[in-house]
């Protein structure tokens, strides 16, 4: 990724890097300074370990050159959370999912935000800062694959935990091509396997998901309770008739997954 301050910024200034470790249980971020671009091998290969750092990073997608939509959308989000966090936020090169604009990732976490207006932004941070997701417009972690994305949408639509580092996936089943049996800890302190599985968003990922009803007070009360749960999904194509973004032509084609089953405990 290449980042930059919102608004004005001083191209003389001495350049840095960041590397984010977005793996759970490992999330992490560390910076140095970047004197040329042959010195990102030595970064890569651990030659320079940086300085960790335990300040979060907010990227919002402002690459208008990908798509026009990024930029008309998302500047206007930078410049809100900027406002709020000028020393944490910085505008990005392309992220993926440009039907999404104005797109945000949180790290180290990867947590990714779509259609995020300005009088919101602010507020994803700060429920970060709490350990919490904003489900409206939470698109899902860069950390899991979309399936697992899609289970732990449904999970917390349900009513279960909203914390960052709940609902990781203890378990994988590939039922059919298009089809996954997903085991989650609806805890963060529940014990994960060594094994359990992770991988990395696709290109224009986002979880796509049928609307699930509110849950009851008592019902999510009982929920909170469970540990382990099972939580079935299953992915199909979507022709949309009609241009997503501001580059993009009609129709189009996109990812949506739906709840197969129940949630119960596993």
């Amino acid at each position: 990724m290449l980042i930059r301050r919102y608004g004005r910024h001083d191209r003389n200034a001495p350049r840095r890097w960041a590397f984010v470790d977005s793996r759970p249980g490992q999330e992490s971020i560390r910076w140095g300074e970047l004197p040329g671009d042959e010195h990102l091998l030595d970064v890569l290969t651990g030659k320079d370990q940086g300085t960790p750092s335990t300040e979060p990073v907010y990227l919002v997608c402002t690459h208008g050159r990908h798509d026009a939509c990024c930029a008309v959308w998302g500047r206007p989000a930078a410049a809100a959370l900027a406002a709020a966090y000028p020393d944490r936020t910085w505008e990005c090169s392309h992220v993926g999912g440009d039907r999404f604009a104005p797109n945000v990732v949180l790290l180290p976490h990867s947590l990714f935000y779509g259609h995020v207006p300005p009088s919101r932004v602010a507020e994803l941070a700060t429920r970060y800062e709490d350990g919490l997701i904003v489900l409206e417009f939470f698109r899902g972690s860069g950390a899991f694959p979309p399936h697992v994305q899609a289970a732990q949408h449904f999970a917390r639509a349900a009513g279960y935990s909203l914390a960052v580092d709940a609902l990781r996936p203890i378990a994988i089943h590939q039922l059919a091509p298009n089809t996954w049996h997903v085991r989650l800890a609806t805890h963060p302190q529940t014990q994960l396997p060594s094994h359990a599985a992770t991988g990395r968003r696709d290109r224009a990922s986002g979880v796509l998901a049928s609307p699930t009803a509110s849950v009851p007070p008592d019902q999510a009360a009982n929920q909170a309770s469970v540990d382990v749960i099972t939580v079935e999904v299953a992915a199909h194509l979507v022709t949309i008739d009609g241009a997503m973004t501001c580059a993009s032509k009609a129709p189009g084609r996109v990812r949506q997954f739906t709840l197969i089953s129940q949630i119960h405990a596993a």
